[in-house]
């Protein structure tokens, strides 16, 4: 097994552009509420893997709590460490903050989630990632695409969940074809975009990936400044496309502004919009705030990249980790009191 490629090689050895290229996911299955599926909907039997420190991972994580799948789909938390192995499960004697972030549950002799990949297909080539969506009853890996993961949970367990959580609709009809080109760009200049400036090994490549970045932040605070909702597309309430962009900027001012060299402009000082809304959803949402573990953000990405932070230092700031939503730093209190 220890023959597998090294995973921390986030820009591809020899690549002269010095640009970070995302690998697609392998395991593409679904989740389907229909006779015959070859994996239908049922309680208990799915098992979901993440960790608190990935913002794919989040994804899945705040949508399963929105949805009210706590009791249908269970979920393990790996440690926020990503070595030459991966992600590693926590042991029984490390105590971290957040739910379930134990030993596997389903396999106590696995250290790794590289082991899950490996019972699946033991010359198995690809990364091992989080989300990772696994079968009990079949002993599989349904998928690791987090963003079909969440939209199996918004409709496949439909028939076992209340009123009120049917009922939301997460990517609602009207909203759809906004959300799926908002999703673009996004997806490339934010939620990858912070990944291809930090991983970058060329200033060039460096450059190009954070001018564009901070050019998609400002066009994000434009539509946020112009909508008639607290949410993006002037939605009635949180969608596909605030989940999204969510786990990116709350990782913005904690690690991204110092750890990948994201700095023209923080959140909160720089995008008063983009600041607002994202407190909207971190303290009025618990979905979003309890799925929001900052040790593990912030330790995972700055004791995890040795290439980028060869000495493991996790800065202390910014405090808080977020600000409360009557407060602002001493900068914009400043400016508001002119």
């Amino acid at each position: 097994m220890d023959k597998k490629p090294d995973i921390l090689n986030w820009v591809a050895p020899g690549d002269k552009s010095g640009e970070f290229k995302r690998q697609q996911s392998v395991f593409r299955s679904f989740i389907e509420n229909k006779p015959g599926a070859e994996f239908p909907a049922e309680k208990d039997r799915y098992h979901l893997y993440i960790s608190y420190a990935c913002p794919w991972a989040h994804r899945t994580l705040i949508v399963r709590n929105l949805m009210g799948l706590q009791d249908i789909v269970p979920f393990t938390s790996v440690h926020w460490h990503m070595g030459g192995q991966g992600w590693r499960f926590s042991t029984p004697d490390e105590k971290l903050p957040g739910e379930s972030v134990t030993p596997d549950p389903i396999h106590p002799d696995f250290t790794h989630l590289r082991n899950i990949y490996f019972e699946q297909n033991p010359d198995y080539q690809g990364r091992f990632t989080v989300p990772t969506l696994y079968d009990k009853k079949q002993g599989r890996i349904v998928n690791n695409e987090s963003s079909e993961i969440i939209r199996m949970f918004y409709y496949a367990f439909d028939d076992l969940l209340d009123d009120e959580h049917k009922g939301l609709d997460l990517f609602p009809e009207n909203l759809r074809k906004d959300i799926e080109e908002m999703n673009e760009w996004v997806y490339n200049d934010v939620n990858n975009g912070v990944y291809k400036s930090g991983f970058a090994t060329t200033q060039e490549a460096y450059e190009k990936a954070v001018k564009q970045l901070f050019s998609s932040l400002d066009r994000l605070e434009s539509h946020l400044s112009t909508s008639t909702t607290p949410f993006l597309l002037s939605a009635p309430h949180v969608t596909e496309a605030d989940i999204r962009l969510y786990t990116t900027i709350v990782r913005f001012d904690a690690v991204y502004v110092q750890h990948f060299k994201t700095n023209l402009r923080d959140i909160r000082s720089g995008y008063p919009h983009l600041h607002k809304w994202l407190r909207n959803l971190y303290w009025d949402y618990p979905a979003f705030k309890d799925t929001t573990e900052f040790e593990h953000i912030k330790k995972h990405y700055t004791k995890s990249h040795g290439q980028i932070n060869p000495f493991a230092i996790t800065p202390l700031g910014p405090i808080p980790d977020i600000l409360p939503k009557d407060e602002e730093v001493p900068a914009v209190k400043a400016a508001l009191a002119k």
